[in-house]
């Protein structure tokens, strides 16, 4: 069983990691067992391995190819082990949790995401997630052809004419696709984006507190993101906790690039060290 100390030692040890080294399945466990105390991490270890060894089992030197591949990981994936997206309780908390996606076979698009990445991955092959708003997608590239495929509905191959429709379902009519919407994430910034669906849905339902344990989670796979403090800082401030506010934003002050964020966040500090006294 893994306690909870046990999953945020493995967060800060991926915290210190180079960004290419992160196994993002291993990371995106700690960050469940968080919310589960006690999991037993081997049992989805173990099934993560099943994938794993499932994919290899098909894939052919003489058939391999892009299509092939996109085929292989569709038969995995979807057919042999029956993940989907989850269309009826899309904003429960348990689809942006591995381990219940795991349990469910059922999930957001990023934690999808995370398990075609891993499958992709084992097999040495080129797969990176992209900074598409709003549904989660990876990009899947083999002997330089690329396709861009959708996690959340089965592995699908996503045109450029499904992305517009995508895009304006998500983020309005008047949205168009930009160069932007294709550039790649790093692995810290898709455990960030999975983070931020649980972080969000708390926040939607004003429970302070919880968000606030979400944020120390992501501090630790990401101490460096100047966001997070600040946003940690605002948070206990709004909450009261006027010390610990202090310190994450100095902490924000270390970090940031930004002048007019450092300006704003300095005034606010003395605002709350004047509160204090």
């Amino acid at each position: 069983m893994t306690s909870r100390a046990e999953a945020r030692d493995i967060l800060r040890r991926v915290g210190q990691q180079p960004d290419e080294q992160i196994d993002l399945a291993e990371a995106a466990l700690a960050l469940g067992a968080l919310e589960v105390p006690g999991a037993a991490l081997a049992d989805y270890r173990r099934h993560l391995a099943d994938i794993a060894h499932d994919l290899a089992e098909r894939v052919s030197p003489t058939l391999d190819g892009l299509e092939a591949r996109i085929s292989w990981l569709h038969e995995v994936i979807v057919e042999r082990h029956g993940y989907a997206g989850d269309q009826d309780t899309y904003d429960d908390l348990q689809n942006a949790n591995l381990l219940r996606v795991i349990d469910r076979r059922r999930g957001l698009p990023v934690a999808l995401g995370i398990l075609y990445l891993h499958a992709a991955r084992s097999q040495g092959w080129t797969m990176l997630g992209l900074n598409f708003p709003g549904h989660f997608l990876v990009r899947l590239e083999a002997d330089g052809a690329r396709a861009i495929l959708d996690p959340f509905n089965e592995g699908q191959v996503r045109t450029a004419v499904d992305l517009r429709d995508l895009l304006k379902a998500t983020a309005g009519s008047a949205a168009e696709l930009e160069p932007g919407h294709y550039q790649t994430v790093s692995n810290r910034e898709i455990l960030l984006r999975l983070q931020n669906n649980i972080k969000l849905r708390h926040l939607s339902a004003r429970d302070v507190p919880r968000a606030l344990e979400v944020l120390e989670a992501m501090r630790l796979f990401a101490p460096a993101e100047a966001s997070l403090w600040r946003e940690t800082g605002l948070l206990e401030a709004h909450n009261g906790n006027l010390a610990a506010a202090i310190a994450a934003l100095e902490t924000f002050l270390e970090l940031t690039a930004s002048e007019r964020h450092r300006h704003q966040v300095a005034a606010l500090i003395q605002q709350l060290k004047n509160q204090l006294n």
